[in-house]
């Protein structure tokens, strides 16, 4: 999975430092990839309105969606949606084979 920070203003970098912080405190940055795009092309092929989007990509299903715009969420809320987006209890799950001593303490 790629998560894509689509920008070109203050409340965009915002977005992706608080989106680093998020996937470094739930253990994940190693596993999500994190890209900034600004191309009107981009913005154009996601039907993007505003000037910063929170969208995720995932090449093995050909997926792209955005998951919200022009907004910048509380870092609870950031959380709790890449918990929700990366399946956390159906699919990601501890276990001793997985764990890297994430926040949840596994």
């Amino acid at each position: 999975m790629k998560i894509v920070i689509y920008w070109n203003n203050e409340n965009a970098t915002k977005l992706l430092d608080l989106t680093k912080e998020s996937l470094d405190w739930i253990g994940l940055s190693e596993f999500i990839s994190i890209e900034t795009n600004d191309t009107n092309e981009y913005k154009e092929e996601l039907w993007i309105k505003s000037d910063n989007a929170f969208c995720v990509e995932e090449d093995s299903i050909d997926f792209k969606d955005v998951i919200f715009e022009w907004q910048v969420p509380s870092k609870e809320e950031l959380d709790s949606l890449l918990i929700s987006l990366i399946g956390w209890e159906s699919h990601w799950g501890c276990s001793e084979d997985w764990c890297s001593g994430c926040h949840w303490g596994c």
